[in-house]
């Protein structure tokens, strides 16, 4: 049997362990800005006032979409063809599991 002397450090440990758990858990606030502030006001008016693009930017972008858009087709291909070859290994799977309940 445990005697008084080992309980209490035991117990007292546990004792002051669990607030200092409890205050480590509580979530911080979390500051939202009126829709009506200053800072709302002020960044629709920035927006409105951006300059024009450039218009030999655009033609860049576009290429650069394109390209984006190629190495995304590919991904997606390889993609399905990794999706056709693991619906085979499950289809065999499926007739292992048929054949080893049958043999």
């Amino acid at each position: 049997m445990i005697t008084r002397t080992r309980l209490f450090p035991l117990v007292s440990i546990l004792f002051l362990s669990v607030p200092v758990g409890a205050s480590a858990q509580s979530p911080t606030p979390i500051v939202v800005q009126a829709a009506n502030s200053k800072a709302a006001a002020t960044s629709t008016t920035s927006a409105a006032a951006a300059p024009a693009p450039d218009l030999h930017s655009i033609p860049d972008a576009i290429k650069l979409l394109e390209q984006i858009k190629t190495a995304n087709d590919e991904v997606l291909a390889k993609q399905k063809a990794t999706l056709e070859r693991l619906d085979q290994l499950q289809e065999a799977a499926d007739q292992l599991k048929i054949f080893a309940k049958r043999g």
